[in-house]
């Protein structure tokens, strides 16, 4: 399927996406995200990664601004508090990100939802790239037209997830214990390798971040088309690499 096919399905119209009622038209006297203070990182276990492109390499689909708050408060302020609550769980020291969050049960709110903000925006930022990619190919390819019937209805489903989940949170394709590909979505920074918490467990090879900070700035309340977009920045080579080191 050509680029321009796989895209075409993510380009539903969003008029009557709902907006979150975390927006509303009462005054705040909370402070705005842009003025936040800068994160001090803890010197702990866990670190902010870099990014593999510029901050305004995505534009025009995201913008420089919303690049700048996402990756250097909200990303960073979930890996400091990460360690912090680590400070506090000195027997959980030295395990993988991804042990933590298999392990993890509903009462340990510091480490669910700051362990699971550290995974998903790190997956996050690897699976985008200025220009992305063209469309799934090779073994991808193949599981995502086995699994769903082609890309067009792994491609439409997956945008739904995206929409349609309901407030903050997050969509995913992932790799389950059969082997197969689904597409399922979580709210807040939950994920599927949550095995304690989450509806539908797997591996995540893609996600797409829908809370408001991932768009707002741009986009407002127009949900669909920064999933639009995000679609057309899609490291399809990278994913490849994710589903790979999955099924190993």
């Amino acid at each position: 399927m050509k680029k321009r096919e796989f895209l075409r399905i993510t380009g539903i119209a969003g008029a009557g996406l709902m907006v979150s009622p975390f927006f509303s038209c009462e005054p705040s006297n909370k402070t705005p995200e842009a003025d936040l203070p800068e994160p001090k990182l803890a010197d702990n276990t866990f670190s902010l990664p870099e990014l593999g492109f510029a901050m305004n390499a995505l534009e025009p689909r995201i913008d420089t601004r919303t690049m700048e708050i996402h990756h250097g408060k909200h990303h960073a302020g979930y890996v400091n508090k990460l360690n912090a609550a680590l400070v506090e769980t000195p027997e959980l020291a030295g395990r993988s990100l991804e042990d933590l969050l298999a392990t993890i049960t509903e009462d340990q709110t510091a480490l669910r939802n700051n362990g699971g903000g550290h995974f998903n925006h790190s997956l996050y930022w690897k699976v985008i790239a200025p220009g992305g990619g063209s469309a799934p190919v090779g073994d991808l390819a193949t599981a995502i037209n086995s699994s769903f019937g082609s890309q067009d209805a792994f491609a439409e489903e997956f945008f739904n997830a995206a929409k349609t989940r309901f407030g903050s949170g997050w969509a995913w394709l992932c790799l389950g214990a059969d082997s197969k590909l689904f597409v399922c979505s979580t709210p807040n920074q939950d994920n599927p390798l949550m095995t304690n918490i989450a509806e539908q467990t797997g591996t995540p090879v893609l996600g797409i971040d829908v809370w408001e900070h991932a768009y707002y700035l741009n986009y407002q309340n127009k949900r669909s088309d920064y999933i639009s977009a995000f679609i057309e920045l899609v490291n399809w080579d990278q994913v490849s690499a994710n589903f790979a080191s999955a099924t190993a």
